[in-house]
């Protein structure tokens, strides 16, 4: 029997060596493919991420854009504040000299024209200071009113009119005196008749100097 059954043939050396080649290029082909694969994913997955990443900066952008048009529109806002902070450090150097001698020069014409209408020095401003400053000016003029007549050299007659004008003068600064701690109501009635008083006095010495 074993003369007259077929054997199996042996594949060939040049057969397997082309099932081998075959099988390698399948694997290689199939790892590009995989590889290409993966390439992709990544791809997306990094395009995701950057995409995500970019939505994130312009949410950020418009909330800044947002809060700072807000504090635009407050004035008193912390950014705004800042701002302001940082405009007077410039500034303030600069300005405050000028504002100084500005300030200087009105209260200088302030004083002055208060000066002029009392009728004294505007060095003598701080004798009259207060509510009564004004009668209180008058006052100081009748006195070197007086003062002329004295020096004029009268008899015993004019002496006894000095005295008794002094006198009264010196009553009135203190009613002035003391209507200055009086409620403003009462105050300006103790001036009104304290004025009365002393147009009589001035008219008086007018006529002693011969004015009226």
């Amino acid at each position: 029997m074993g003369l007259f059954t077929k054997r199996k043939r042996r594949p060939s050396r040049r057969a397997q060596a082309q099932a081998l080649k075959h099988k390698a290029a399948m694997e290689a082909k199939l790892g590009a493919k995989n590889e290409r694969k993966r390439h992709r994913t990544e791809a997306r997955a990094q395009r995701k991420v950057a995409k995500a990443q970019v939505a994130a900066l312009q949410a950020e952008e418009k909330a800044a854009l947002k809060t700072a048009a807000r504090a635009e529109r407050d004035p008193f806002s912390p950014g705004q504040v800042k701002k302001y902070l940082g405009v007077a450090r410039v500034l303030v150097p600069v300005l405050a000299p000028l504002a100084y001698r500005g300030a200087t020069y009105v209260r200088g014409q302030l004083d002055a024209r208060r000066a002029k209408q009392l009728g004294v020095g505007v060095n003598q401003l701080g004798e009259y200071a207060g509510h009564g400053g004004r009668l209180q000016a008058r006052i100081s003029h009748t006195e070197a009113a007086l003062d002329k007549i004295t020096n004029g050299n009268g008899g015993k007659d004019t002496q006894q009119f000095v005295t008794s004008a002094r006198s009264r003068l010196d009553a009135l600064t203190s009613a002035v005196r003391t209507a200055d701690q009086m409620p403003a109501a009462r105050r300006r009635s103790v001036h009104a008749s304290i004025a009365t008083e002393l147009s009589k006095i001035e008219a008086d010495v007018l006529a002693r100097l011969g004015v009226a």
